[in-house]
């Protein structure tokens, strides 16, 4: 076995690795394993391999590999890196725990081989938003971020490619999800960034304080040379945070310690300079006000410049799959809000329109209330729209006040909602639930909505 009690001592040249997943995460786990001298099998429970180019390369940098479950040889390893998408109760990572075989998350292994400093984000909603403007307010100055984590790019994919090479001006931007911090013993930011919490993933936690535990993870091995990016407006949140750490908080409603503060129609610096008229926001919403409040705190204590935050927050585009506005047609405003996976995500974009609204919800069933939307449904959305596994949980939980219908497909519920609209509605695809009934990821579902919107005929 290998000691991974101490990170500065931790040897994995010439040891044997098992990685179990192959998908993105695993497959780039496998290369940076392989790239610094480990032996790696890489076992997947499915019967596909990844793609013919990834298994190629895989096979020519002598990666073993395994499909349709997983052989003895894994629990012959020195240690056992895992997948995000692997639940942490899984067979395999039970037994490997009972043979005392060391189990890491592929976001542990990448930390262990770069020395760039790690400002990682996390929360319930506004993950990606955020991580992708601090990506862009970093690289309006003086820094070279990389992009990594649950945003879709593996951070052991960005840690192998500068491995011989780190830049001066690096800095990791990580999106972290409750799934990577499952497996971590070392994972330590030099600034975490938590934006809020709310249920989600009960499908795979027991619990919402389960779920809530796994979040919190993320500041576990803080320490005073660190600092803790908090929302002080979520209190549930931030009555969980115990941590060594500086803490900095960012709020909405206001807050004596926050470097930024926000009246009707102003956001104001830490000199109580103006920084942005509300109004020249890039983004609608007050959640992308808060996204970009939680992502300048954290680019002031990089010393970025104000005038950087500045840029960004005027000109800042947003993220594929969230609150996207697909196209504007026969005077209905579509938008693409795919990554609304649980029911405060469905709130909030609810939130950013006036209506009238047609909904588009369903998917795989995470274990949310829907009865929770009660709320921001009424005199706001004419027609609900559901499909997949969880489309009958749905109506049970919202009908009859507004009406639903059941589409057989996402290409069907667009033709519905083309159907049920009338000039100045919106139709909104914001699916509070998983994808994976129906769609590989929630991009491919997006995609599918998009390409559905894109493809409607110009006559009623």
């Amino acid at each position: 076995m290998i000691d991974i009690t101490v990170k500065e001592n931790i040897e994995l040249r010439g040891k044997m690795v098992a990685v179990i997943g192959a998908r993105k995460s695993g497959t780039a786990a496998a290369k940076l394993l392989n790239k610094v001298g480990a032996d790696v099998l890489l076992s997947d429970q499915n019967e596909s391999p990844p793609a013919t180019k990834n298994l190629s390369e895989l096979e020519r940098l002598g990666v073993a590999t395994e499909f349709g479950g997983h052989s003895e040889k894994i629990y012959a390893s020195d240690m056992m890196v895992v997948s995000p998408g692997v639940p942490q109760n899984a067979g395999a990572i039970r037994r490997a725990s009972e043979k005392e075989i060391p189990v890491v998350s592929e976001i542990e292994l990448a930390s262990w081989f770069t020395d760039l400093p790690i400002v990682a984000v996390t929360g319930s909603n506004g993950k990606t938003t955020t991580t992708a403007m601090l990506a862009e307010m970093c690289a309006k100055d003086k820094f070279t971020p990389f992009l990594a984590g649950n945003i879709g790019i593996p951070f052991s994919e960005t840690v192998a490619s500068i491995l011989d090479a780190q830049p001066e001006n690096g800095v990791h931007i990580l999106e972290i999800s409750s799934f990577q911090m499952e497996h971590i013993r070392h994972f330590r930011p030099k600034v975490a960034v938590l934006l809020n919490l709310s249920a989600d993933h009960l499908d795979r936690y027991s619990s919402m304080a389960e779920y809530a535990a796994a979040k919190i993870r993320i500041i576990e091995n803080m320490t005073a040379d660190d600092t803790v990016v908090f929302n002080s407006d979520d209190l549930q949140l931030s009555e969980m945070i115990h941590t060594p750490a500086q803490l900095i908080p960012f709020a909405l409603a206001g807050h004596s310690d926050s470097f930024f503060s926000v009246n009707e129609t102003k956001v104001y610096d830490e000199a109580n300079e103006i920084l942005i008229y509300k109004k020249d926001v890039s983004l609608p919403g007050v959640h992308n006000l808060a996204n970009f409040l939680a992502a300048a705190t954290a680019c002031r204590l990089l010393d970025v410049t104000v005038e950087a935050i500045q840029d960004v927050m005027q000109t800042f585009s947003g993220v594929p799959h969230r609150l996207e506005h697909v196209r504007t047609f026969n005077g209905v405003d579509y938008y693409n809000d795919s990554k609304a996976t649980n029911i405060d995500s469905v709130k909030v974009a609810l939130d950013s329109f006036p209506g009238p609204v047609i909904l588009i919800m369903g998917g795989r069933d995470k274990g949310a209330n829907f009865r929770e939307l009660h709320p921001f449904l009424a005199g706001k959305v004419k027609q609900i729209i559901v499909l997949g596994e969880a489309a009958d949980r749905i109506q049970e939980s919202l009908s009859p006040i507004p009406p639903s219908i059941r589409a057989h497909s996402l290409d069907s519920a667009v033709s519905l909602a083309h159907d049920y609209s009338a000039s100045g509605d919106t139709v909104l695809l914001a699916p509070g639930c998983a994808s994976f009934d129906m769609f590989a990821n929630f991009e491919e579902r997006g995609d599918c909505f998009k390409q559905g919107v894109n493809a409607l005929e110009s006559q009623r």
